[in-house]
């Protein structure tokens, strides 16, 4: 096996025996791309020159016996998360020169643990899609079947991952994008509770669902790199000032005795019969192990679609009001005056649907609609988090679908936002409620496309995903398959 299909756990083992270098785990996973990243553009920008320099770092640190789990580990990160001295562009040609002076805090973090840095993955401009067809710099192929989308709006990360063309990835998840493309790609994807994880440095599309997490190869990776990602940060007012366990102690548990939640608002028609097939078998599976499971209501799921694509596009038109062509970013060129150069900057720097979100939330802030619309969403969205409290009395976790079809073809639902958006309809009330998520390899269909698994939690209760989600991995083989590039 190439150390680029390794897991990070199995690198550091060989890292430690003396078996390999961080130098030639960086080297094996740039040929990797050399070799597979023309079919898929799963990358915007390439970091060759300094994650070299990182890995003959890191292969110093090692031997100094100075080394962290993550040492000498190459990642891909999510391009709206700032990296200094290297270009952050959120997929959006109004920010396609722009170059942060800072790093983010989970990108220092991600150094002082000795990682390696290998690029910058390509998404939904602005964080603002399901499919990575939305970037201005093109489109992501998924891997498994280079006709259709890897899901997004992380699609960049996770077709990276499922080609083995980093050991991890980070990405961001408003709205289920990381469980959505991790789920379409074959990949373990969590979205950890908000203010878990610094969104310091991460370009903002909706403050208050914005959240940072991992893609991994398996249970115990996630772990690994949710334990460099997690902890408070007085750089960051949402960030919670508490303590993160060792979330390495999850993976390996037995989640025998554990009651399930199975939200009936989750499982209706529409579901494509494969994926309701595939989600079934889990439960059969966990059933065998001990895990014992009962039916639960949300019963404000109805309202998922319509509260969030109020407050998400809301919370976007007040944050990108700051892309003016004045500070940094796109100027337009020969504009006649002030008003019609922020004018000109927008409408030729904004793709459509971040255009499309932007007049949505305006309107929903306008005067006389504020309280129709975005304040009413937000009472709603206070009554979904009850729901979700109300079922964790009696559950310790619950088992829905990621997605309600499998990847669907390149271009298929450009044309249709209202399809498009239902497409993350099982991964939005997640976002809404602050609660953790996770998309773990369940199954694929007749054609070979991957189906993923979603485990929901309590607030801050991450070690039971990683617990659940390793149980799940140690009966199924399907997170060790790879697409056949």
């Amino acid at each position: 096996m190439n150390l680029n299909e390794l897991t990070i756990h199995e690198l550091r083992d060989k890292l430690a025996a003396g078996e390999t270098t961080a130098l030639a785990i960086a080297e094996a996973v740039f040929r990797r791309i050399d070799a597979v990243e023309s079919k898929i553009h799963a990358f915007i920008s390439l970091m060759r020159e300094s994650a070299l320099e990182e890995a003959a770092a890191a292969d110093r640190r090692i031997a100094a016996g100075d080394a962290t789990d993550l040492t000498g580990i190459p990642i891909a990160v999510k391009d709206v998360l700032c990296t200094k001295g290297s270009p952050t562009t959120c997929g959006s040609r109004i920010l396609e020169n722009f170059v942060p002076p800072y790093d983010a805090t989970v990108i220092a973090k991600l150094k002082a643990a000795g990682a390696v840095i290998i690029g910058k993955t390509n998404m939904d401009e602005f964080a603002m899609g399901s499919s990575t067809e939305r970037s201005a710099f093109g489109l992501t192929r998924n891997p498994w079947d280079l006709e259709r989308i890897p899901g997004g709006s992380s699609g960049g990360s996770a077709a990276a991952m499922a080609a083995d063309e980093c050991i991890a990835a980070i990405g961001t998840d408003t709205g289920g994008s990381i469980r959505q493309p991790a789920s379409l790609c074959g990949v373990v994807g969590l979205k950890p509770t908000y203010g878990l994880v610094s969104r310091y440095g991460l370009v903002a599309f909706a403050s208050s669902l914005d959240q940072i997490g991992p893609f991994a190869k398996d249970a115990e990776d996630c772990a690994i790199m949710l334990n460099a990602l997690a902890g408070h940060d007085p750089k960051d007012s949402t960030s919670v000032p508490a303590e993160a366990p060792d979330y390495r102690m999850f993976p390996g548990r037995e989640a025998k005795g554990w009651t399930v939640g199975i939200p009936k608002e989750y499982f209706v028609e529409g579901i494509d019969p494969e994926i309701s097939a595939a989600v079934n078998g889990v439960i059969a599976t966990l059933e065998r192990l001990g895990v014992a499971f009962r039916e639960v209501s949300l019963p404000r799921t109805k309202y998922c679609v319509a509260v969030y694509y109020i407050i998400a596009p809301s919370e976007a038109s007040s944050n990108l009001a700051r892309y003016d062509g004045v500070r940094y970013g796109f100027r337009s060129a020969g504009s006649r005056n002030l008003i019609d150069m922020f004018k000109q900057s927008r409408l030729e720097g904004f793709g459509s649907e971040v255009k499309r979100r932007i007049m949505i939330g305006t309107y929903s802030l306008s005067a006389g609609y504020y309280d129709a619309y975005y304040k009413k969403a937000s009472q709603v969205r206070t009554l979904m988090r009850q729901d979700f409290d109300e079922a964790f009395k009696t559950c310790d976790a619950l088992v829905t679908p990621v997605t309600p079809t499998p990847a669907f073809r390149i271009g298929e639902k450009m044309d249709d936002p209202i399809q498009m958006y239902l497409s993350d309809i099982f991964t939005l009330s997640t976002n809404l409620a602050g609660l953790p998520g996770i998309s773990v390899p369940c199954g694929y269909t007749t054609t070979g496309l991957p189906i993923g698994v979603q485990f929901m939690a309590r607030h801050f209760d991450e070690g039971k995903l990683l617990t659940i989600a390793s149980a799940l991995e140690r009966e199924t083989p399907f997170e060790k398959r790879r697409p056949a590039l």
